[in-house]
């Protein structure tokens, strides 16, 4: 079922979008639908990136917990990071 957003502008705001989005063969109910949509599947992403997150967060205290976890000193993360990044600054060179 489909539901009715209201929301007021003023009559100037109103008359320049209404011929703005006429010159774009469009009706300005047209436009505020296309933005609530947008708004609405950024919504969606944002969620679903919070959802992936916690999941790959609760899998790492998991991995912890279940003594599975691989700690790597500061100093080797650093090297192994910088060796990495090194790689795909040569790849392109060879």
């Amino acid at each position: 079922m489909d539901t009715r957003i209201q929301f007021r502008v003023d009559e100037e705001t109103k008359r320049l979008a209404q011929l703005m989005t006429e010159s774009q063969g469009r009706t300005l109910s047209d436009a505020c639908r296309e933005l609530t949509e947008s708004l609405a599947e950024e919504q969606r992403k944002s969620m679903s990136h919070d959802t992936w997150l916690k999941e790959q967060i609760n899998a790492a205290f998991n991995k912890f917990d279940n003594g599975k976890a691989n700690f790597i000193v500061h100093d080797d993360a650093k090297a192994l990071m910088e060796a990495r990044k090194q790689k795909i600054r040569n790849r392109d060179k060879s």
